[in-house]
């Protein structure tokens, strides 16, 4: 039987009861109450860019708020000059042709898009698997639609988690209706390569089961590494949707600008949803996003560069403390098994322990669900002197430990 929450008003709908506590926003709250008595907290813990959006996207916007008729509301599925924009990107980066009309729909961030999507698709019992650890709204917000998400732990070999789902395929009842992929991936910062999603497009056709790929941070690459998308893959658009966001290759979170591509009638169920719930975003926004995608290739090129400098800062750090981890070749965390003297003490403990003491913020793994315990997940978004202080800081602090 699920446990049920103390800390909900008495008129929560029963499905809030399906949601732990939103850690991020517990951590959070802790670190803005440190930050409010005059600490100098430095945060490792929410992938949120401190560095500035391209200053041509910026002007853009400022420009297009003067034109006739921008404060209206938008159209729910995107304004053409952004639909349009993102075919022509995903032709130009992945190969990929798009009818702008049918196959791209703007969404408010890729997490919107992604959450909606459940409410459009699933039936009371459907399943969705996932390998986890998973993001929260990955892992939770298909049981507020009435789904069952099960999740599939990561083998030692990324390639090898198709092999269990086509496992669960064949003895599941009822059949998985849904597969997510996420590459780069949140939290872990695994990787594939095109192969990959060739598999789980054949067994998506053969099993009957669609695919829900978020590659939020398919921009952000290191090492010549190009994440590729599953649409790349022949026939894949018939089996899959994608969802992007804008918010880490341009540093433009705040903006809130993403977008679903792929499979039409999965992005016609979306986009039916998305009539109930939005008038979508700002036009204004929308438009100065349609200009980035078109000329701001060098921006995103110039940012991953950005963090993969950081990211060269941590991991060393982070293996002499005695972290066990693999360099991610894309995305913008670390992901580390927390060192074997500290393993003892759940993850959310330690890392609000770590808070408190040395006033660094790191993502606990039991956050992730169950599968990620004995982890933290730590972002390269601070610039390198800061990354710098806070591996200086957690050094000393492991070393007293």
């Amino acid at each position: 039987m699920q446990q049920r929450r103390t800390d909900l008003p008495g008129m929560a709908a029963e499905r809030m009861h399906k949601l732990p506590p939103y850690l991020f926003g517990e951590i959070n709250a802790a670190r803005d109450r440190l930050l409010a008595e005059g600490h100098d907290v430095i945060d490792l813990g929410m992938g949120s860019p401190t560095d500035p959006p391209p200053e041509t996207a910026v002007a853009e916007l400022k420009k297009c708020l003067d034109k006739p008729g921008i404060h209206r509301y938008s159209a729910a599925k995107g304004i053409p000059a952004l639909k349009e924009a993102v075919a022509r990107f995903y032709d130009r980066t992945h190969g990929v042709k798009l009818d702008p009309v049918t196959e791209t729909l703007a969404t408010v961030g890729s997490k919107e898009g992604i959450s909606h999507m459940w409410i459009s698709l699933l039936n009371p019992g459907d399943v969705v698997l996932m390998p986890v650890p998973a993001f929260p709204p990955h892992l939770y917000a298909p049981m507020l639609a009435g789904g069952t998400s099960v999740g599939i732990p990561f083998p030692r070999k990324t390639e090898d988690l198709l092999d269990k789902v086509e496992e669960l395929c064949r003895t599941l009842v009822p059949r998985p209706k849904v597969l997510v992929l996420c590459f780069p991936h949140n939290p872990t910062g695994r990787t594939v390569d095109l192969p990959f999603y060739e598999k789980a497009v054949a067994m998506a056709k053969q099993y009957g089961f669609y695919i829900l790929s978020d590659i939020a941070y398919g921009l952000t690459v290191f090492e010549g590494y190009r994440a590729p998308s599953v649409l790349q893959v022949p026939g894949g658009i018939d089996v899959a949707v994608e969802f992007f966001t804008m918010s880490k290759p341009w540093s433009m979170a705040g903006w809130r600008v993403g977008y679903g591509v792929g499979n039409r009638d999965l992005l016609y169920l979306l986009a039916s949803i998305k009539g109930y719930y939005d008038y979508s975003l700002f036009a204004a926004i929308q438009q100065a996003a349609a200009y980035t995608l078109d000329h701001c290739d060098e921006d995103h090129v110039a940012q991953a560069a950005i963090y993969e400098k950081r990211l060269n800062i941590m991991v060393p750090a982070l293996k002499r403390m005695g972290f066990e981890l693999e360099k991610p070749r894309g995305g913008m965390f670390v992901w580390a098994d927390l060192p074997k003297k500290a393993r003892s003490t759940p993850s959310i403990e330690f890392a609000f322990r770590m808070m408190e003491e040395i006033k660094v913020v790191a993502m606990p793994g039991g956050g992730f669900g169950s599968a990620g315990e004995g982890a933290f997940r730590l972002a390269i978004v601070e610039p390198a002197e800061r990354i710098k202080e806070a591996m200086d800081r957690m050094e000393d602090w492991f070393a007293r430990l």
